[in-house]
């Protein structure tokens, strides 16, 4: 068989895999077409013709596949859904619209399919149809993973799988398994993901040897992306012992993945030949998913920039100029399809290369471009919200690991305070609280005063532990031994937010300005050197009628007159009008440099 025929070389070359790479050439063998792939034309099966369980078992064929004949999927599951629909077979006809979708997702389409899958999962809820809600809170968590929202992708994960029942076939109830472990990987949660891909591997080795291999491949990537590179060789060669025994050729992906664990143990040579090979499947296999090519032609460039920096001044130009091109395909793809979170790795690649390269200006000002747009995924993911009705599972421990999801999805993950989404589901209910109490609520913005220079002085390193060090002082605030409650949050970049309930607003104001007053006399030195680090607060107190809107606004109008006066102060007002300020001033007044002679 022309499997991929593995050896570990332990001479200084390192291990790599012999062989069989140039048995993968295009041309000379294709893969071998995954369960429900269909190269058919749909006119071998008029729509007319199909009965209800042949339909059903045409869907059940095609939800299972790992992978799609891109270009004849999406035409099978429209000839599905008209047949299912002239039957009068909703639920069916729902499944081939959802494969549809995951059509579309894989070929790039990423944000046009939304609408389409949160109808049926609208649908599906309200006639408790478990398999088409699993199904549909899947291909939400593919959605959000595409364009980097780790939280909503852990959220509909667990939504999936809590749809799932006793009747879900193995097959599917991998899927969602195995997807679950990758979210909670992605999400920091590695032991648990862990415990996820040896249930996957458990049940996927009952399967197939294509279900097995996939959750193998998962597991090794997971292992690189923790910077484990011995263990994720083991993986990589207990999957590739499987391939060549099963006969299970491999295909662009796990040779990405390969690639990725050869540099990661400084074999760049043998990363480069096995990614140039992956890319070569991609080109000549049919069975193609749209972001598998950028992500493949992204470890190419980052095992040819190592390339070029190991060998002789002619040589190295040249492998760095192939970088270079390899980099920039890339590129297009994902500009092309909207590829955010890829893209945004490319643009740190492209610093990387500039700096290998000896064009350090060049290397910094695409740092700054990566940085830039890190930050916009950063708030995109923000932003994104997970419609979707949360149920506890039905298990005491399922219960418990769902409420622990959802606790991570409400976490800052730099400083672990709460973040905006918490902020929007607690907030309004202390408020409604206070006013049927006759108490107030004291809400206070904090932001930093001149961050961005400690940003672009120190670095962002530095930054971020200055954010990290301001947490702990604010999230010590709430006076919990007092009776008092309330909690802190990060907002986003360098404001916070305190909020501070069971006290007066006099009470809550002398704390903030102990607060103030304590970071303004921390020594900073070791991390900031003679910068100073201080913080502007703006605060204001809950009235009977007050909605979280008016008081976050109310708070952003004396913080914007706190540093208007000349920053490192507490302003406070106990539910007044806020001083007339155009609102588009604001964030640039915040921004402004600080005059030379009061820095």
């Amino acid at each position: 068989m022309e499997g991929i025929a593995k050896e570990v070389d332990t001479s200084a070359d390192g291990p790599f895999v012999n062989g069989p790479l140039a048995d993968k050439v295009p041309g000379r063998t294709s893969r071998t077409p995954a369960p429900g792939d269909s190269s058919r034309s749909t006119s071998d099966s008029p729509a007319g013709a199909l009965t209800v369980e042949a339909i059903c078992a045409e869907l059940d064929t095609l939800e299972s596949a790992s992978v799609y004949n891109i270009e004849t999927a999406y035409d099978h599951a429209v000839e599905l859904e008209r047949a299912a629909e002239e039957l009068g077979e909703i639920v069916a006809a729902l499944r081939a619209r959802l494969i549809q979708a995951d059509v579309r997702i894989r070929s790039g389409e990423v944000t046009a399919v939304v609408p389409v899958i949160w109808q049926v999962n609208q649908w599906a809820d309200a006639n408790g149809c478990r398999p088409l809600l699993a199904r549909s809170h899947l291909l939400m968590a593919r959605v959000y993973r595409d364009l980097g929202d780790v939280a909503s992708t852990l959220e509909q994960m667990v939504s999936s799988m809590e749809a799932l029942d006793e009747d879900t076939p193995s097959r599917i109830r991998l899927t969602h398994l195995m997807k679950l472990a990758d979210a909670l990987d992605e999400s920091g949660s590695r032991d648990a993901s862990h415990e996820r891909y040896r249930q996957a591997e458990r049940l996927a080795a009952t399967i197939d040897v294509e279900r097995h291999v996939a959750v193998l491949n998962n597991l090794a990537y997971s292992e690189y992306s923790a910077g484990d590179y011995e263990r994720a060789w083991e993986v990589v060669e207990r999957m590739l012992t499987i391939s060549e025994a099963r006969g299970y050729d491999p295909d662009t992906t796990i040779m990405d993945t390969v690639s990725r664990v050869q540099v990661g143990l400084g074999h760049y040579a043998e990363g480069v030949m096995t990614a140039e090979a992956g890319i070569e499947m991609y080109d000549s296999q049919e069975l193609t998913q749209a972001d598998s090519l950028p992500e493949a032609l992204l470890t190419l460039a980052i095992a040819q920039r190592h390339l070029g920096t190991t060998r002789d001044a002619e040589r190295n130009l040249s492998t760095l100029k192939d970088a270079q091109k390899t980099l920039d395909r890339a590129r297009a793809i994902c500009e092309e399809h909207g590829f955010v979170r890829i893209l945004v790795q490319i643009k740190q690649e492209q610093a990387e290369l500039y700096a290998a390269s000896g064009d350090y200006r060049k290397a910094f000002e695409a740092y700054k471009l990566y940085h830039a747009a890190e930050k916009d995924l950063v708030s995109m993911q923000r932003a994104a919200r997970a419609h979707t009705r949360q149920a506890m599972f039905e298990a005491a421990e399922a219960r418990q690991e769902a409420e622990r999801f959802r606790e991570q999805a409400r976490r800052d993950p730099l400083t672990g305070l709460r973040n905006r989404r918490y902020v929007d589901e607690h907030l309004p209910g202390l408020l409604a609280d206070a006013a049927s109490t006759g108490g107030a609520v004291t809400v206070a913005l904090v932001d930093l005063d001149h961050f961005k220079r400690i940003n672009d002085t120190c670095s962002h390193d530095v930054g971020d532990q200055v954010l990290v060090a301001i947490a702990k002082m604010l999230e010590a605030v709430p006076p919990c031994d007092t009776g008092a409650s309330g909690f802190a949050a990060r907002m986003g970049g360098e404001e916070f937010l305190l909020v501070l309930n069971g006290m007066t607003p006099t009470a809550a104001v002398a704390k903030l300005e102990d607060l103030r007053a304590s970071i303004a006399a921390r020594s900073w030195q070791s991390l900031t050197g003679d910068l100073p680090v201080t913080v502007s607060i703006g605060v204001t107190a809950s009235q009977p009628h007050s909605g979280q809107a008016e008081l976050l606004n109310l708070a952003d109008a004396n913080l914007y007159t706190a540093k208007h006066k000349g920053r490192n102060r507490v302003c406070a007002t106990s539910g007044a009008a806020p001083v007339p300020t155009p609102s588009g001033d604001r964030r640039r007044h915040r921004d402004a440099p600080l005059p030379a002679d009061t820095r």
